[in-house]
């Protein structure tokens, strides 16, 4: 059986207050959302599943309502590489899903995750019968390609201390992760895994923007405090 079965085999329905929870489902018109709010499962990955596989069909559009996932490529094909990180309240796959293609990505727990699936069918239905739906998707996209724009860019960073803060900025993205608020929780680790640096060097990264005020290290998580210093990392005249 291979985890994306084990994942079905232990899904379950939503609550009320999980229901509530996502962005998307509550700005559904009155006649479409509760055939929507049927069709979702929610499933919990232990660290280290795959939510997605490169080369799989796509069953499924995914939402993120707590945890943390990391997007990447197939290491069988080449060199490991992260392309990004999937913070709580965060939605993904959704070209795939338009597309109805094979996933060209591995989607995998970083830790204990809270991942929410809507059928690939329900997807195209609420395509076809919800505006309110479209407007979300089209949001997306153009978010999710503007992220993965900073992505590149961040991979052509030398500077590690740059590179450690845009990569904690495209966490807290207020659009693509909206359940993320002022605090991600994240280890050191973690973010190590995302950011393609060693523990010990991300570290010394997030020690020296604490230093500059921008973020506040807690325990097993990084609450920001200057998103812009952040986002302005290394650039000209911090523009």
């Amino acid at each position: 059986m291979t985890p994306v079965n084990r994942l079905r085999q232990r899904a379950r329905p939503l609550t009320p207050a999980e229901l509530a929870s996502i962005p998307w489902l509550v700005r559904l018109e009155e006649t479409v959302r509760p055939r929507a709010a049927d069709a979702l499962i929610l499933s919990e990955a232990e660290p280290g599943e795959f939510i997605c596989r490169v080369g799989r069909p796509v069953t499924y559009w995914f939402g993120l309502l707590d945890g943390l996932l990391k997007m990447s490529n197939d290491d069988r094909l080449g060199p490991l590489m992260t392309f990004t990180g999937v913070a709580p309240g965060g939605w993904f796959g959704e070209g795939t899903a338009l597309k109805r293609e094979v996933y060209r990505y591995n989607i995998q727990a970083l830790r204990r995750s809270a991942v929410v699936g809507l059928p690939v069918e329900s997807f195209h239905w609420l395509l076809d019968h919800s505006i309110a739906f479209n407007r979300f998707v089209m949001n997306q996209l153009n978010e999710r390609l503007g992220q993965f724009i900073a992505a590149r860019e961040i991979d052509r960073i030398s500077d590690p201390d740059v590179r450690v803060a845009r990569s904690v900025a495209n966490l807290f993205h207020p659009v693509l992760f909206p359940g993320v608020g002022e605090v991600l929780r994240i280890t050191q680790q973690e973010l190590a895994y995302l950011v393609g640096l060693s523990r010990q060097r991300v570290n010394r990264a997030l020690a020296r923007w604490e230093d500059a005020g921008a973020i506040r290290v807690e325990y097993g998580g990084l609450r920001v405090l200057d998103l812009e210093a952040l986002r302005r990392a290394g650039r000209p005249d911090g523009a």
